[in-house]
């Protein structure tokens, strides 16, 4: 199973005592008034990854839902594998009625394996309003709409310590050549540029997508994602290059190649923000923010900041998203309260609910900026809005897991290798191409 795409990440920025919240069992929802609501004594069960902070903010939107329609809901935390429960559950006869999918691979598993429900014309129309098209076409699978994409991930976002920035003179960089430069400032002043989680393999390929992506345009992007363009090609060579000249630079990368391998991604988020800064930069999702926040008491905005990743070359900044697809489950036992809770998941409304708990961004152009709780995420939310169609969902998301998703494995061990040693940009784009052939075989 590969890593979830926004749950794995921002799991971590949970605290210990939230992480170990609610357990393995279903936890009901508020109930509405006993009368007068369309759903008045009915249950809807919503399966999903998250825990902590996550899922408590969530129930505050499934609680809004009760108190529009008066269903009552229960959420049933599934563990990292969302398809292996799903499916034990489908097999056993008591499916949930929606689950919250954090792949796109996943979704196209759950759709041909025939286990979903097509969405409502009133989702649909909803959606359609108020989502780019490429939302709507991630989630959609032989041109059926299955997938409503709800919560969703910036990771085109470089988190600073602008303590640091000041005290190495460095303003935010405006260019990918200006980001190196600022890194190697950084470095003269006693800090190296950027922590790099290199312990965790999905944190290198994010690094590698936003490249690739800026490099050589969302088209092939694309193609790479389908592995109908092979990990041989030219341009993912040029693009090995480039994130191997940070790779093995020692003023880029905190404690070198060999100590990036033994940092993880929480590890990477103190190493900038904790109290003892081993670096002035971390590379990663806007989940980082709220790590820092919560876990190291920054202020969003005045302790911690990010910088849009910059154009590399002369492409585009690149706007890599992860995100979280609610689906109905077709052996659900109330396809009617299902298909309801997403028609009210596609509202604003919804998504206001966890946008003014914090922690969430939505790919909603109808939210208004003032339902974020804060400055920063206000801005990371109005970048990808604004980003529309050229939004590419993260790559190795969208690949089979034994390729883009499995520890020690893949693209996260031969980009851990390339850390180790990027000296043959060639070499490891040819290891890579055969792991992708095996796997999109499989």
């Amino acid at each position: 199973m590969r890593r979830l795409s926004t749950n794995r990440r921002t799991a971590a920025a949970a605290s210990t005592a939230l992480a170990l919240a609610l357990g393995a069992t279903a936890c009901g929802g508020s109930t509405g008034p006993a009368s007068g609501k369309e759903l008045s004594g009915q249950t809807v069960t919503v399966a999903g990854v998250w825990t902590g902070s996550e899922q408590k903010n969530f129930r505050k939107v499934l609680d809004a839902f009760t108190e529009q329609t008066g269903a009552k809901t229960v959420f049933v935390p599934t563990g990292d594998n969302v398809s292996t429960f799903v499916g034990s559950k489908i097999e056993g006869g008591n499916a949930p009625d929606v689950a919250m999918v954090p792949q796109v691979g996943v979704l196209q598993q759950f759709a041909k394996e025939g286990w979903l429900a097509p969405l409502s014309q009133k989702t649909a129309t909803t959606a359609g309003a108020n989502l780019a098209d490429v939302w709507k076409n991630y989630g959609t699978v032989n041109k059926t709409y299955y997938g409503l994409y709800f919560k969703a991930a910036h990771k085109s976002t470089v988190w600073y310590s602008p303590s640091a920035f000041e005290q190495a003179g460095v303003k935010e960089p405006k260019s990918y050549p200006d980001m190196l430069k600022a890194g190697r400032t950084l470095a003269d002043s006693g800090l190296p540029g950027f922590s790099v989680a290199g312990e965790d393999g999905w944190t290198l390929t994010d690094w590698f997508e936003n490249i690739y992506l800026s490099q050589a345009g969302p088209a092939k992007y694309d193609q790479l994602a389908a592995h109908t363009l092979p990990w041989t090609d030219a341009s993912v060579v040029k693009a090995l290059t480039t994130l191997g000249e940070i790779f093995k630079d020692k003023q880029l990368v905190a404690g070198g190649s060999a100590g990036a391998l033994r940092t993880d991604f929480p590890g990477s988020i103190e190493q900038v923000f904790g109290p003892e800064p081993k670096a002035g930069m971390v590379y990663e999702g806007d989940f980082v923010g709220g790590m820092a926040k919560d876990n190291f008491g920054r202020k969003l905005g005045e302790d911690a900041k990010f910088f849009p990743f910059p154009g590399v070359d002369s492409g585009k900044a690149p706007v890599v998203s992860g995100g979280d697809a609610a689906v109905v489950l077709k052996d659900g036992k109330n396809q009617k309260g299902a298909q309801r809770l997403l028609e009210f998941l596609a509202t604003p409304e919804a998504a206001s609910v966890w946008a003014g708990a914090g922690g969430f961004v939505s790919p909603n152009k109808d939210v208004k900026p003032a339902s974020y709780a804060d400055d920063t995420t206000r801005a990371t939310a109005k970048s990808l809005v604004e980003a529309g169609d050229s939004v590419r969902f993260d790559m190795s998301d969208q690949a089979p897991a034994a390729f883009g998703g499995t520890k020690g494995v893949g693209e996260w061990k031969l980009l851990q290798d390339f850390l180790r040693d990027p000296s043959d940009p060639k070499a490891t784009a040819a290891k890579l191409e055969a792991a992708a052939a095996k796997a999109y075989r499989n």
